[in-house]
Order: structure tokens, then C-alpha cells, then sequence
């Protein structure tokens, strides 16, 4: 079900739901989105982010062809940080055989530069299933959310995990039975560490985190 909502620039979607810029209106991630059983609601004035999402986050997609063509993403992306508004900040960044190469200044830039959570996909696809399981699986508090893993440990979100650096199977699998995907972004090392130790706490945090550098 589509609904046309006006003025919504800071607006956070019921749960269920996720408010989509007008650009994405034909596109297959959000063809897939519905597939998921997701409503949307379009909106054309969400500034520069593409989504708004029912956990208060919103999200910026860096495609390849955006990866590959230069620093021109970089611009957009700083205007996405800069709005400072109450959403967590997300950016899904697509991860791919051609623009692999430029991956690692990407997620420079926008980890320790920005100081922004990144979130590699591999495609639309995969991208459509990371918000749809963040819209029903982080869209609103659920006290047996620990006990209803099946959804949180799908092959994209494990795989997900497992990019990040110091992290193997068996890591992800322990992580995932105690975190959703958005509350392992801003998870502190000390929460971390009694399921992976010291050093991967560490990297995992510091994976989706600036180091803090002043006035903290």
C-alpha cells in the first residue's frame, strides 16, 4: 500500500512501515521492500537521505556507480552528516567486485572521518533485506526480541557481520544472538568484549565508530 505523505522531512514512520524518498518509486530495492511485506510511504522532500526508518534512523545508499565515479559522493555525504537531525545516521554502501577497490577509503571516510555507521551490501537486493529486517526486527522495543534470533541470524546479516574485521562465524553467530544489527553499531567495547574478547570488541567498535577525539 502506497500513501502520499507531505512534509515528513523529520518524520519517523509507524512500525511496519518506512518513508522512502520519490526517486526510489520504481525501483527494484523497493519492489523488493514490498516483497517483504513493508509498507511504504513516498516522500519527496526527505533532503538528502533516501529512507527514514521506524527505529528513528535513516539511511543514505551509496551505490557503485556512485563508489566508482569519484569524490563526488563524498559532498553528499558530509550534507548527510551535517544535517545533525535526531535520526541515527546509517549509510549503506554497495560493495561489489568493481568497486571493491575504492572500498576501504570509502569506509574511511565515513567511519573515522564522519563518524557514521556503515553497513556494505552487495546490491539492492541485499539492501532491501537489511532494511526490511531492520523495520521489523528494530522498529520498536519487543521484550522476547533475544529469544526470536531466526530472523536476526539470515545468511545476509551474518555475512554482514562477519566483514568486519577479527570477526569469524562463530563470532557473528554469538553476536547476533545478543545484538540487532543496529543496537552492534553502537554497542561500547565493555558490552562487547564478554562474548569476543578484548581485541575483536575493539575492532568491531571501532569498525562502526570515529575514534573520540575530543571533549569525551
Amino acid at each position: 500500500m502506497e500513501t502520499k505523505t507531505p512534509d515528513v522531512v523529520h518524520s519517523v514512520p509507524p512500525y511496519g512501515h518506512a518513508i522512502c524518498s520519490e526517486k526510489w518509486r520504481n525501483s527494484s530495492l523497493i519492489q523488493s521492500l514490498k516483497g517483504g511485506d513493508v509498507k511504504i510511504l513516498f516522500e519527496s522532500e526527505l533532503g538528502v537521505a533516501d529512507f527514514h526508518l521506524p527505529n528513528k534512523s535513516s539511511i543514505l545508499y551509496v551505490s557503485e556507480c556512485d563508489v566508482i565515479a569519484g569524490n563526488g559522493y563524498k559532498r553528499k555525504l558530509v550534507r548527510y552528516r551535517n544535517a545533525g537531525s535526531s535520526f541515527q545516521q546509517l549509510v549503506l554502501v554497495e560493495r561489489t567486485r568493481l568497486s571493491e577497490q575504492y572500498f576501504s577509503a570509502m569506509q574511511k571516510f565515513v567511519v573515522f572521518d564522519l563518524g557514521l555507521s556503515l553497513l556494505p551490501v552487495g546490491g539492492q537486493t541485499e539492501a532491501s533485506q537489511l532494511i526490511t529486517q531492520i523495520v521489523h526486527g528494530d522498529g520498536r522495543e519487543n521484550p522476547f526480541r533475544r529469544r526470536s534470533t531466526c530472523r536476526l541470524l539470515d545468511p545476509l546479516v551474518l555475512t554482514l557481520v562477519q566483514q568486519i574485521p577479527g570477526v569469524g562465524k562463530v563470532k557473528a553467530l554469538t553476536l547476533l544472538q545478543n545484538f540487532t544489527i543496529l543496537q552492534l553499531c553502537n554497542a561500547a567495547p565493555a558490552q562487547l568484549e564478554p562474548m569476543v574478547g578484548q581485541a575483536s570488541a575493539q575492532q568491531i567498535h571501532s569498525f562502526f565508530h570515529k575514534y573520540a577525539s575530543a571533549g569525551s
